[in-house]
């Protein structure tokens, strides 16, 4: 059997703990090393189990996630941690972002989902689910605003080679659409949407919806 992925649950609700570790225990690379229910907690546990994902909630007493997650950060360990809420509010998602987070789950998110976010952030990923996506673009752009244009790399023509279509396919998705509503708006087949969505990314070489928005404020593309 490949190697387990260890994981450390921090949720000041016993009976949320006992759910999602029951979840993950179903799946045999998953295991649960470790428990706890507040922020110091998380910190000691990292210390000590050094487990290879930390899950840990926003609100808890004593010491929030959010805090935990940022504190974690100074420790000498390579466990990388999933935000567990109940909330899909823009500052939760962001403090996270900022703190250190690799990944922000909210709590109605199923097992597939769940799981997935797991092996992804183990091997090093971000995954942000749901809506979430558009929440963090919608933060870039509003970021990209208000930045000095002396601070961003624009040049006068596109630096990646993207074709009309590609553009407009761009401009559609860091509007928070998804691959249905865009091909509804241009009028084309969601496989070609998809297709054109693939080219773009592969030529600007970004993995995800963080790093294209990231780029395309940054090359002055929106």
């Amino acid at each position: 059997m490949e190697k387990q992925i260890r994981i450390a649950l921090v949720d000041d609700h016993k009976l949320v703990r006992s759910g999602i570790k029951f979840l993950l225990e179903e799946e045999e690379d998953i295991v649960v090393v470790a428990e706890g229910s507040n922020g110091f907690e998380a910190l000691e546990i990292v210390e000590k189990e050094n487990p290879d994902v930390l899950i840990i909630d926003v609100r808890m007493p004593e010491m929030n996630g959010i805090e935990a997650v940022g504190k974690m950060q100074r420790l000498n360990t390579s466990t990388k941690s999933i935000v567990l809420s109940m909330h899909d509010s823009e500052d939760y998602i962001i403090q996270s972002i900022k703190a250190g987070a690799s990944g922000y789950l909210l709590k109605d998110t199923d097992k597939k989902e769940f799981i997935k976010a797991i092996h992804m952030v183990n091997n090093g990923g971000k995954y942000f689910s749901g809506d979430i996506s558009n929440v963090i673009v919608s933060n870039f752009l509003q970021n990209s605003v208000s930045t000095p244009k002396k601070e961003v790399l624009k040049s006068v023509s596109d630096p990646f080679g993207l074709t009309k279509k590609e553009k407009q396919i761009l401009s559609h998705i860091l509007n928070g659409k998804t691959n249905s509503e865009i091909s509804e708006i241009l009028n084309n087949s969601k496989r070609t949407v998809e297709t054109h969505r693939f080219n773009m990314m592969k030529k600007m070489s970004v993995k995800n919806l963080i790093e294209l928005s990231s780029k395309a404020a940054r090359y002055g593309l929106i």
